[in-house]
């Protein structure tokens, strides 16, 4: 099942069973997934048009009327257009809105350089309070949308749209302040966010054939990041490798590279190198922006040696 589907289906039960929670969109209801809710629900869903400022602002003000919004739009559109109304509008006034940016990074495909959202998390992991998600898969992401509404506070959820590889088993329990643990290692940790996550247990296989043992870590919660967890998987090892579909500055290389600040541990990463996106398929893009499993594989061994 694509992940905007899931997305949709779990919208679906929270809102059936309380009127409170509602749903905002950009124009983007048919690319978000939630189209058919609008005939379901149709007291509960609002199109704001290609106004997302106006939209934050809305749902900002229907959290202070005790409803609970999700707002939904493009990654660039939901963080980098509407920053100051996240930052005052709903993080400063403490608002419970839940913020939904789709097509992450280099997953915005043919959309191109303009809808593809390399900072998102460096933007808005700078703003206080903000809880900032991003799922690996859909059974992550089913555990975790009762989870987040539940959650009383504003959070950004990175959400890639497309299917992806089922990593989790179906009894998985979400912790939205735990990282997790997908395979232990003694050699080196690997800390991966999102839809790389499966890149990355691969890469760990390749590298386990050539006698390096790494740790895999799930980080679904860039913010705050689980320094516990971090920490303690970077000291076992002694080497580290963050992989992310974003900006090496800002996303989830800085916050661990931070949490490692006063440890003598050697870090390289894997991610955009800070350029801006192009026009192309996933598999094209994989390869321009050194996002592929031979780049973790190849970097992993630089860490290593750095050790």
């Amino acid at each position: 099942m694509e992940m905007r589907a899931v997305y949709a289906s779990c919208l679906a039960e929270l809102m059936e069973r309380d009127r409170h929670v509602v749903v905002l969109d950009a124009d983007l209801a048919k690319a978000s997934g939630t189209r058919a809710l609008y005939e379901r629900f149709p007291k509960q869903m609002f199109d704001c048009g290609v106004a997302e400022q106006n939209m934050a602002s809305i749902a900002a003000g229907l959290s202070s009327y005790g409803f609970r919004p999700w707002i939904e739009s493009f990654t660039p559109f939901a963080s980098r257009r509407i920053c100051d109304q996240i930052a005052i509008s709903i993080c400063y006034a403490r608002r419970n809105v839940k913020i939904v940016g789709t097509d992450p990074g280099i997953a915005a495909e043919l959309n191109g350089g303009t809808h593809m959202s390399m900072e998102d998390i460096g933007v808005l992991r700078s703003i206080p309070g903000l809880v900032i998600v991003e799922p690996a898969d859909a059974v992550q992401l089913r555990a975790a949308m009762p989870v987040l509404d539940a959650y009383e506070g504003p959070v950004y959820l990175r959400l890639f749209r497309k299917e992806l590889p089922d990593l989790f088993p179906a009894d998985y329990v979400f912790d939205l302040f735990r990282a997790d643990v997908l395979r232990e290692g003694r050699d080196l940790s690997l800390f991966v966010s999102g839809f790389l996550t499966a890149d990355a247990l691969q890469a760990a296989e390749l590298l386990a054939a050539e006698g390096i043992s790494a740790e895999v870590v799930n980080v679904h919660t860039l913010k705050p990041l689980d320094r516990e967890t971090v920490l303690a998987s970077a000291r076992k090892t002694g080497a580290v490798l963050t992989v992310e579909n974003h900006n090496v500055i800002g996303g989830l290389h800085s916050a661990v590279l931070e949490a490692l600040a006063r440890e003598k541990i050697p870090a390289c990463a894997v991610g955009v190198q800070d350029r801006f996106g192009e026009v192309g398929t996933l598999p094209y893009l994989r390869e321009a922006m050194g996002l592929t499993v031979e780049h973790i594989v190849k970097t992993a061994r630089e860490a290593v040696r750095l050790k």
